[in-house]
């Protein structure tokens, strides 16, 4: 290796480490957002766990994943789209729910939703945090209404609605804070980002596309051969969410390294919380903050914020899982830390695809 080589080489390293330790400057304050999608899934929550349905609550928590997008865009019309990705949320869930019965129908259509979702959403240029939040809810239907000894784990339709629930609470969390804006600071509701209303997919949004392709077609197959039909949607969603909806080669490699250190350390923040004798009123407190520390961090911070998601889809995981079907918590970490090393590890060589190491937005 020449000199130059070697320097550069470390200059990679300093910035690899450098994104691990340090908080990134936030293009606007976080805290409104991080508030919102933290009440998003406290409220389905705490809802339905007074009703007695805890159960029911946690499936309802994943329609705070819709508070996690366009954050970026102004508060009103923010407000206004955010039903529409709510719906396209419910309508992956469906998906799922009437695929689980059959692995294998399962594990094909993971690769169809992902592709169908990314087009859209690279071509609508909605922008972080990319499609996976969609691709995940896919997978939890499957994984939540499987098919157990000749019966479903959850009932599916119960499911659906929980989580359309869950949904129009984020979509009335984000309404009410545009209110409370306008009331508190007149006019401030039109700072922000407009939503591209056209269908186009660029340079960019094609690499992008093409990644993920690449992504949810490897992904799926190995885990089928290898690993289990059941566990392909956590690798292919570790590997959408490295790509993201940036199509810099270097930061396709920041990404999986950072996605693989948060996931370990965020599965033995997981290990800790499981092994404490939470009563189910604590649970939505519990999630609530989880999902207040990933987003107050995720634009600042990527490793950092996943320490906060894993433990927060592992609970989800676990709690919803069917009988038997999540084992130990020792044995769940291992397998996600395994399925994230997959897909962190293709979402980062997917960035071969594009040909320039710059970064720029799909």
């Amino acid at each position: 290796m020449s000199e130059d080589e070697a320097l550069s080489e470390e200059g990679h390293l300093r910035v690899w480490f450098r994104s691990l330790v340090t908080l990134a400057p936030a293009p606007s304050p976080r805290w409104s957002i991080a508030l919102q999608a933290a009440l998003s899934m406290f409220l389905p929550l705490g809802l339905f766990t007074a009703l007695g349905r805890g159960d029911l609550g946690l499936q309802a928590a994943g329609g705070a994943f819709v508070a996690t997008y366009l954050t970026a865009v102004a508060p009103a019309t923010r407000a206004r789209a955010l039903p529409v990705l709510g719906l396209a949320l419910v309508a992956c869930a469906a998906a799922g729910v009437a695929l689980a019965p059959v692995p294998l129908l399962a594990a094909i259509g993971l690769v169809v939703v992902t592709l169908v979702i990314s087009v859209l959403h690279f071509g609508f240029r909605l922008g972080a945090p990319g499609p996976v939040f969609f691709v995940l809810a896919y997978g939890i239907a499957t994984h939540v209404t499987a098919v157990v000894d000749g019966r479903r784990h959850a009932d599916p339709l119960l499911f659906l609605i929980a989580l359309t629930t869950g949904v129009a609470i984020t979509c009335a969390t984000a309404a009410v804070f545009v209110l409370v804006r306008r009331v508190a600071r007149p006019g401030s509701e039109r700072i922000g980002q407009s939503i591209e209303g056209s269908f186009a997919l660029g340079p960019d949004s094609r690499a992008l596309l093409v990644r993920v392709i690449v992504v949810a077609a490897i992904g799926t197959l190995l885990s089928l051969l290898l690993v289990d039909a059941e566990r392909a949607y956590w690798a292919v969603c570790a590997g959408v969410a490295v790509i993201g909806v940036n199509a810099g080669r270097r930061v396709a490699f920041i990404r999986g390294s950072q996605r693989l250190v948060g996931t370990v350390v965020g599965a033995g923040l997981f290990a800790a919380l499981a092994a404490l004798p939470l009563p189910g009123f604590a649970l939505p407190v519990l999630f609530g903050a989880l999902q207040f520390g990933a987003e107050l961090f995720v634009i600042r911070n990527y490793a950092l914020a996943l320490v906060f998601i894993t433990p927060l889809v592992l609970l989800l995981i676990v709690s919803t899982s069917p009988a038997g079907g999540a084992g130990t918590p020792g044995a769940l970490i291992a397998e996600r830390v395994v399925d994230t090393l997959v897909g962190a590890t293709l979402g980062a060589l997917s960035g071969f695809v594009h040909p320039r190491a710059d970064a720029r937005r799909g």
